[in-house]
């Protein structure tokens, strides 16, 4: 076994999407009410952020499913420190579209920002530009193929990169050059874009930071296949000559679908991806961790086997398991980032011994769901049975949040089974949750606001299977300062809260 490493702590933390967060421009954003979630997390005792995938979305608004595994959102940029910049006016900002408060309009809200940062970058001058070229230079290998992709998707009308004219789609030198000329000016501004979304989170981190906020990220395993990462290195993906993915990726039938889930995105070739050391995933995890202290791995047991359906099935159902890179991938992270893997293992679903072998080998931490701990008395998900090389939820973005779930999912004999375990009635659900994570042994305890805030299915991030409706929850208005946020330890008793800082 591989010893652990020493970049986790006993701490706890929340799990809240920066889109979720208040804002004036119809989504969350890095402007000072995100600097204000960090005073409240601080406020309240908890020392971690974890966030969902940063990146710039598509169609169905998923940051699993984004256009880049290396650009950020730039939906994410906050219009008022534009402003303060002195790209925008504040007149303009004055005349923005009556959004909505409680939920996202993905719609309107692209519309909107993204005509407010062309502007923005319109009225930059040559010092500003300057300052662009120097922050660009160290970040050409993603930023110059992402510039020239969304360049590209923007005068394709949005459609897809197989889509295109072949010699664009199939990046001929000649056509790729002539785009770059054409097209200048658009791949000028999202270099842009980039270049403000990465200063803002930088800024905000580095506040986190300060305040002894870690934040953790999360890093998909698989990306998009319509994305710049497929169009920019095919090789690395199961492709057919016309880039049409030939097997795509999902999970058999389980917990959340009778079907699986086909999610459809290509398989990367593991040959190709080892003979050029991991290149592209060294790269991809590094510029993650620029971002975060810490990084979910989302789906870590794809590592050890994955679930390959043929691209023209219609479910995940008729698929078959393939081994995935294993241990030697983990390796050559590992001594490309000097020795130490500040990753955290979403060890869910179908976990084999082959997948808890390689989990030990790798000395990463696993993640244990309390709502899943429920239905029968030995679950390996019991809080008695924790290791303290772990990290602990009530519930993920996937599932309803803990209320939600109490009346609408758990059944009777795990409602039971709770009761009888913390040794009384439940009547905050929520809360009692919250509880056994904080007594936990695990080093790591990490409630979504959801469950903070004892809201229900109403309040669900994502129903894994459903296309649309998804990804859209924002805080309510007042949370904070609303008291539901904080709960004293009680003293004495079973299930008195600890802030784990």
């Amino acid at each position: 076994m591989t010893e652990p490493h020493t970049v986790f702590r006993r701490r706890a933390g929340v799990l809240l999407h920066p889109t979720s967060l208040p804002g004036p421009d119809g989504i969350g954003d890095l402007g000072k009410e995100a600097y204000r979630w960090v005073d409240w997390l601080v406020e309240h005792g908890q020392s971690l952020w974890q966030v969902l995938p940063l990146g710039p979305t598509s169609y169905g608004d998923s940051p699993y499913q984004t256009l880049s595994a290396f650009a950020g959102n730039p939906l994410l940029v906050s219009l008022e420190r534009l402003a303060e910049r002195g790209w925008l006016g504040g007149d303009e900002l004055d005349r923005r579209p009556d959004l909505p408060g409680d939920r996202v309009d993905y719609g309107r809200v692209i519309a909107w920002k993204t005509a407010m940062l062309d502007r923005a970058w319109e009225r930059t001058t040559a010092a500003d530009r300057a300052e662009l070229e120097a922050w660009a230079a160290g970040r050409a290998a993603w930023l110059e193929d992402w510039a020239l992709f969304a360049a590209l998707k923007e005068e394709q009308g949005g459609r897809a990169w197989v889509a295109w004219p072949r010699g664009l789609a199939l990046r001929e030198p000649a056509q790729l050059a002539a785009a770059r000329t054409r097209l200048a000016g658009r791949i000028a501004a999202h270099r842009f874009r980039q270049w403000q979304f990465c200063s803002q989170w930088q800024e905000l981190k580095l506040y986190a930071q300060a305040h002894d906020v870690a934040v953790m990220g999360d890093l998909p395993i698989f990306v998009a296949h319509d994305s710049c990462d497929v169009w920019a290195h095919r090789e690395l993906f199961r492709l057919d000559a016309a880039g049409q993915p030939t097997h795509v990726a999902g999970v058999p039938p389980d917990y959340f679908s009778a079907t699986g889930q086909l999610w459809g995105n290509p398989l990367y070739d593991w040959r190709r991806s080892a003979a050029d050391g991991h290149r592209w995933w060294v790269e991809r995890v590094r510029t993650a961790l620029d971002l975060a202290d810490i990084l979910r791995i989302d789906h870590f047991r794809g590592f050890e086997a994955y679930w390959e359906v043929p691209a023209d099935r219609e479910t995940a159902k008729d698929g078959t398991w393939r081994p995935g890179p294993g241990a030697p991938f983990f390796a050559v992270l590992r001594g490309a980032l000097g020795g130490r893997l500040p990753l955290v293992a979403e060890d869910l679903g179908v976990i084999t011994p082959a997948v808890e072998a390689l989990l030990k080998e790798t000395g990463l931490p696993g993640m244990k769901v309390l709502q899943f701990a429920w239905d029968e008395p030995r679950n390996v998900f019991l809080p008695h049975g924790h290791r303290p090389d772990c990290v602990v939820y009530t519930g993920t973005h996937d599932n309803d949040p803990t209320v939600g779930w109490w009346r609408h999912r758990a059944s009777a004999a795990e409602r039971d089974l709770v009761s009888e375990y913390v040794g009384g009635p439940v009547t905050e659900p929520h809360w009692t949750l919250i509880r056994l994570g904080m007594l936990s042994c695990a080093h790591t305890f990490i409630a979504p606001l959801q469950d903070v805030l004892g809201l229900g299915r109403e309040a669900r991030m994502n129903l894994p299977g459903e296309g649309s409706g998804n990804w859209d929850w924002r805080m309510p208005a007042g949370t904070f300062t609303d008291p539901a946020g904080a709960r004293p330890a009680r003293s004495g008793g079973p299930g008195a809260p600890r802030p784990g800082r």
